[in-house]
């Protein structure tokens, strides 16, 4: 006795199209997630970078801006592989981030030392939450055998975990220490380290 097809492939299909994977759904609504993310962070930046009291942040946000940028054009390589139309998705994460940094911004006092340290814990928030993503979507990516993709991803990720760490070591330096001495009446005046000349013998 033959076998009824009725129009469909051997997937079980109507038109032999391949089923859905939900994992591989979600693995690119994640990337969309973070297309979006990134290119909201890079709006944000700009203003963290002007709110910056010393040379040092304001450099390592010029650094984080120009690295999203590359980060972005790594997300739509990612894309390509995967023959998908590069597109954000809303990252309700990330604008709750960046809402918290402005918030930051509109509470602490302009050339202060402690709105650099409160400045440095809103963009490691920020890393937090992209490490832990891009972390996740370099695992989904292999386990969904798009090795090319999670070695792109990979990229992403060290690049977050280096720019966490180097927040820490501008933290660390001298910034929370002269936050924590400063008064309410200190300025723009604050000269930071690199700024000063000092000569050991």
């Amino acid at each position: 006795m033959a076998t009824k097809t009725s129009g469909t492939g051997t997937t079980g299909q109507p038109n032999g199209q391949k089923k859905e994977n939900p994992l591989e759904k979600f693995f690119l609504d994640q990337l969309k997630d973070m297309y979006y993310a990134e290119q909201q962070l890079l709006k944000a930046l700009n203003e963290m970078k002007s709110a910056s009291t010393t040379e040092e942040l304001e450099d390592a946000f010029e650094n984080h801006h120009s690295q999203t940028q590359r980060q972005i054009k790594r997300l739509d390589k990612v894309f390509q592989l995967l023959k998908e139309k590069p597109e954000g998705k809303k990252c309700e994460a990330m604008d709750g981030l960046i809402k918290e940094a402005k918030t930051i911004i509109n509470e602490t006092k302009e050339g202060t030392m402690t709105r650099d340290a409160a400045l440095i814990i809103a963009a490691q928030k920020v890393e937090h939450y992209e490490i832990a993503t891009y972390g996740g979507l370099v695992q989904l990516a292999i386990t969904l055998g798009k090795h090319r993709a999670a070695s792109l991803l990979d990229k992403t990720l060290q690049e977050e975990e280096d720019t966490d760490r180097h927040l820490t070591d501008i933290a660390e330096s001298y910034i929370n220490f002269q936050a924590e001495e400063e008064d309410e009446d200190s300025g723009k005046n604050i000269e930071s380290p690199s700024s000063v000349s000092t000569s050991y013998n």
